[in-house]
């Protein structure tokens, strides 16, 4: 079997996390997270599905940033939300 790379890479950017340690939109309403991911593409840092607002998915679904990398301490793994899998 040949594992093929996710040709959604191609959004991948050096970025910077724009607010680091908090949800961009959760700070902006008041809301809880549970857990930081990091747009691959923007910087923009979103909670995880865990969480009530589920701000990250609603960002790569608006905005067509598909990869996010965890941003949990210890944790360098990326997502990919179009193909809803390790990327």
């Amino acid at each position: 079997m040949t594992v093929r790379p996710d040709p959604h890479l191609a959004f991948v950017r050096p970025v910077s996390p724009r607010t680091p340690g908090a949800c961009e939109d959760c700070v902006a309403l008041g809301t809880p997270w549970v857990h930081l991911r990091l747009c691959l593409t923007c910087g923009k840092v979103g909670c995880c599905d865990s969480s009530p607002m589920r701000h990250a998915r609603a960002h790569a679904r608006h905005d067509g940033h598909p990869i996010v990398r965890s941003l949990e301490p210890g944790e360098t793994w990326r997502w990919c939300y179009i193909d809803e899998d390790f990327a």
